[in-house]
């Protein structure tokens, strides 16, 4: 615990907390009200007295809801009885995951800039994490080469995340493949994070589960929190073969016992009615989208157009400060919150990410202050 970093997050949003007429872009979470029906499902589940534990596993319709899913959009063919798992978010379903295939001294290949919480959910499972740093230039998309250049006889896992938490970059299928040919050909398993996969604009998610030959070896994590605006509703799930599977629910039913069952009746609302919900948010993102990037470009930080998830990862290589110096200066002098892009692995540095899952007027508001510090430092 001593050697484990409290998230690169968490200290700008203590200094939050004792700030009025702050405008954050830092929490990346939906600013929509999870959808009514939704509610509707779990407030009936109280009123019919749904107040009990479920399996293990989760209850077995959110489980064939999950697997009819999954099939419908993906090809993908789990069986609910033995082949999905309901956790607690997506955050429980990645640190089971690591917990049952680590022993001491494996290695995790993970790219870079990363989700906070995945080179010490390996950490703390024992396991080593390997990084492979990505870059702009290349558009923050992992090269396969670069994965396999990592390669050790220790090397048990890779874990990926696309669409990505900071980048929003999305991976082609042809260099997904790519990755998958070196995981069959090192006999690894990946753990694949895609719990923004209904959050693309202009391009197609590729489900890595999907591609041949990897369902058996991969974990395949997903959730309810960003598509569905739930995230207080904290269910997820993972899905893989009956063997792995069996392996996390040992770790899930000694830690967790199982996710609170008003969250899984309204997942099970939510996978039976809200695709158009999912569509209407969805096109808001990409709306607000084009006026965060197009703003921050603007203003003379460089940005890529993001393809996936609601994050802008913009450049401020030009100001001659570490992202966490702008990012705790901007807080403090326009009170605006993004998050260094240090928080996310040295790959970061000299980047700040912005979230536009924010109303238009607050993403507007944003950048006029953003655009106010800049000028100032610039004299």
């Amino acid at each position: 615990m001593k050697d484990l970093s409290p998230s690169g997050i968490r200290r700008f949003f203590d200094i939050i907390t004792t700030m009025d007429n702050v405008v954050s872009l830092g929490v990346g979470e939906p600013d929509f009200v999870t959808p009514w029906h939704i509610r509707e499902a779990a407030i009936q589940s109280v009123e019919n007295g749904y107040t009990m534990y479920t399996s293990n596993f989760g209850l077995l319709e959110l489980r064939q809801g999950i697997s009819k899913y999954l099939n419908e959009r993906y090809d993908l063919n789990y069986d609910p009885a033995n082949q999905v798992l309901v956790t607690v978010g997506v955050s429980q379903a990645l640190d089971l995951a690591m917990r049952a295939i680590l022993d001491p001294g494996d290695e995790v290949i993970i790219p870079e800039p990363t989700y906070v919480s995945y080179i010490p959910c390996v950490s703390l499972s024992g396991g080593i994490p390997i990084t492979v740093p990505t870059n702009m230039e290349n558009s923050f998309r992992v090269q396969p080469a670069d994965i396999e250049a990592r390669i050790t006889p220790k090397t048990k896992a890779i874990l990926i995340g696309y669409p990505n938490n900071p980048t929003g970059t999305v991976m082609p299928r042809h260099e997904m493949e790519q990755i998958a040919d070196i995981a069959r050909r090192h006999d690894l398993t990946v753990v694949s994070d895609e719990i923004y996969e209904r959050l693309v604009y202009g391009v197609e998610h590729t489900c890595f589960a999907s591609l041949p030959g990897m369902a058996d070896r991969t974990i395949h994590v997903g959730g309810f929190s960003k598509s569905y605006a739930m995230t207080g509703w904290r269910i997820g799930y993972a899905c893989s073969n009956s063997e792995t599977i069996e392996a996390l629910m040992k770790v899930h039913q000694y830690t967790m016992m199982c996710a609170p069952i008003q969250g899984q009746m309204a997942a099970i609302e939510a996978l039976a009615s809200g695709d158009s919900s999912v569509e209407e948010m969805r096109e808001e993102y990409n709306r607000r989208r084009h006026i965060m990037v197009n703003g921050l470009n603007q203003l003379g930080l460089n940005c890529l157009e993001p393809q996936g998830a609601f994050y802008a990862f913009p450049s401020i290589k030009g100001l001659n400060m570490s992202s966490d110096e702008f990012a705790e200066r901007l807080l403090l002098e326009e009170r605006v919150a993004l998050v260094p892009g240090s928080a996310f692995g040295p790959s970061g540095e000299g980047h700040v990410r912005c979230c536009y899952a924010v109303s238009t007027e607050e993403i507007k508001e944003a950048l006029e202050r953003m655009g106010r510090f800049i000028g100032n430092l610039k004299g």
